[in-house]
Formats: C-alpha cells, structure tokens, sequence
C-alpha cells in the first residue's frame, strides 16, 4: 500500500508539472525563439530557411535530453522526499498492527507539526485511551474476582463447617450467612447500576425538573441514618431557579450516591452541608461532610471503579468503591462534570449540569 501510495504520488506530482514545463518551453522556443531568429537572419540578409531548420532542431535534441534528465532527477529527489514523508503513515500502519493485536503500548514518533504530524498525533491519544480502557478493564476484573472472593471463601468454610459438624447450626451462624448472601447480592447491584449508567448516554429520558427537590427528597429518604449518627445537615439552594432538563430517576441516583457517601464516611456528631450554586452554563451541588481528610494524590481516582483512598473507606464500611463511579458515568451522560476537594477536615464533592434546554436559562 505505501509504494502504492508513493508512486501514485510520484506520477501526480512530478509527470505533470514536468510536462507541463517542457510544453511551455518548447512552444517558447518554436514560436518566440524561432522567429526572433528568423528576424535576424532576415536582417543580415542570410537565407534562414536552412539555419532555421539545423537551429530548432538543435534546440528540440538538447531540450529533449535536459528533459529526459530533469526528469530522472525530480523522480529521484521526490522518491526521497515523499518516502521520508511517508514515513510516519508507515509507522502507524506498523503500530496500528501493533494495537489490533493487542499491545497498546505502541506509539508513533511525531517530529513534524504538519498535517500528518497531527495525525500522528491523534493516534499517539488514541492509544493513550485505548491502554487506559485495558488497565482499567483488567483492575476491574482483579477487583471484582477480589471482591466475590471474600464473601464465597466465608460461605465455603461456614457451609463446610456445618456440613461436617464442626460448627454448630446457631442462630447467629445463618445470621453471619445472610450477611456474606447480602454482600454479594449488593456487588451484584452495584454491578448492574455500573452497566446501566454506562448505556445512561444512549437511554435519557429528559425531563424539567428542579434540583433542589432532587436534593430535599434524597435528604428526607437519609434523614433517619443522618439521626442515628446525630449527623447536622445544612442545605443552602440558591435563590434563583435551578430548573434543569434531565433524567429524573438517573439524577436521583446520582444524588442518592452522594447523600449515601456522606453519610457513610461523615462521623458520629459531625456535619453535612449541601449547597447549589447557578452559573450562566448550568447548575451545580455541592456536598461537603467532615471527617477523615481525602490524601491529595488519591483525589483524582476517587472516581474510578473499585478505588478506595484509605482504610476507612474500606469494605468493612461498605460499597465496593463503585458508588462514585456510577456518579460520574450519570452526570457525564448529560454532558456535566464532577469533582471533589478534600482539606481542613471536609471532603468537598461537587457535580455540573450544563443546561441543555433553552427554556432553562
């Protein structure tokens, strides 16, 4: 395909420009040359019929072969060039092999900042993501044989236990039972909410809705969980209106993850505070808790799947690192962002949706 490529560049490049030239030169010579020619034998009364003749054809025998090599030698020096040009579609046919076959580690050099340089470049990220998407596929997949392999180990060793008599059939044994049976009926939710926030973009069902009562009615559902750890919750909306263009039962998950979080991780007796904030591309919420500061280096994947910051947002408190992912899956299927800050003993958790319906602003 490149030698394809690169005589089909050599022939369109060179063989016409080349023909083109010697055209005009030889109309030059026969038309211009040739009768200011004749002119000056006429003026110095010599017969030009035989000059003329051993002139033009001269003329035509050394354009003919300053022709032939101008010609060689443009072919070579393209052939050199337009194969130093071609290069790079070269190497990223070689890495493109290299990606289908699996390695996404291939990435093609980009000196040049022309065209094809920006190609090369825009190869070079789809790689990136591409080699982000496998380790993320496959830390996902240690993650969750990680996390069924806990609660299916208990199970065995108890239903073992039982099964030869070593343990006996308590009460409090099929209790600890259904416990490990609940842990993994959760990551199977938990599962199946990742997978339906992931197909989220293609399947919205948009409605007006205010995001303040979002917010009201996931507090009210939390407000006995918030009251058995004497949690304080502050809600601050905004004046203005906060009417937004969205799926309702997504952003109530989204919202009910938040809520579920900082509950969770805030301690006995601390603080949760909510507030919304409008700016003229959309509006925003912000969920602060105390507690346990976030370490700066872990803020950034806080929102990937499975990832737990430190040990106290370990299993023992629940969740399987999942609840903030499916956050970020929900808002960036309505074209919005999320972020989180965490310093001077709060965590700072925030979501934007853009308004996407004119009525909205």
């Amino acid at each position: 395909m490149k030698r394809r490529l690169l005589w089909k560049l050599l022939l369109v490049s060179n063989v016409p420009v080349i023909a083109v030239i010697i055209g005009v030169v030889w109309f030059a010579i026969d038309h211009l040359a040739a009768d200011y020619f004749m002119i000056l034998m006429e003026k110095y009364m010599i017969s030009p019929t035989e000059t003329h003749r051993m002139f033009l054809s001269a003329v035509h025998r050394y354009l003919l072969w300053a022709s032939l090599l101008a010609l060689l030698l443009a072919f070579m020096l393209s052939y050199l060039l337009t194969r130093r040009v071609l290069r790079p579609l070269s190497q990223m046919a070689e890495a493109t092999r290299e990606v289908a076959a699996g390695n996404y580690y291939s990435r093609v050099e980009t000196a040049s900042r022309d065209e094809i340089g920006e190609l090369g470049a825009a190869f070079n990220r789809m790689a990136d993501g591409l080699e982000q998407l496998e380790r993320l596929r496959k830390t996902m997949v240690a993650d969750v044989a990680h996390e069924l392999r806990t609660p299916l180990t208990n199970l065995r060793g108890y239903l073992e236990g039982l099964s030869d008599g070593v343990i006996p059939p308590a009460r409090a044994t099929f209790v600890m039972l259904q416990e490990e049976i609940l842990r993994l009926v959760h990551l199977v939710e938990d599962l199946g909410q990742l997978a339906r926030a992931d197909a989220a973009r293609v399947f919205l069902e948009r409605k007006n809705l205010f995001l303040s009562e979002i917010i009201s009615h996931v507090l009210a559902l939390y407000r006995p969980e918030f009251e058995a750890k004497r949690i304080t919750v502050n809600t601050r909306f905004t004046s203005e209106s906060d009417l937004l263009f969205a799926d309702r039962d997504k952003l109530l998950q989204a919202v009910g993850n938040l809520v579920e979080n900082a509950w969770k991780y805030t301690p006995e007796s601390g603080k949760v505070t909510v507030t919304t904030e409008r700016t003229s591309e959309g509006m925003g919420a912000i969920f602060v808790n105390s507690g346990t500061e976030i370490a700066e280096e872990d803020l950034p994947f806080i929102f990937e799947r499975f990832y737990r910051a430190d040990p106290s947002r370990s299993r023992a408190a629940g969740g399987a690192g999942i609840g903030l992912a499916i956050v970020k899956e929900l808002i960036e299927s309505h074209g919005g962002k999320v972020g989180a800050k965490s310093d001077e003993g709060e965590t700072r958790v925030w979501i934007f949706l853009p308004f996407s319906n004119p009525a909205e602003r």
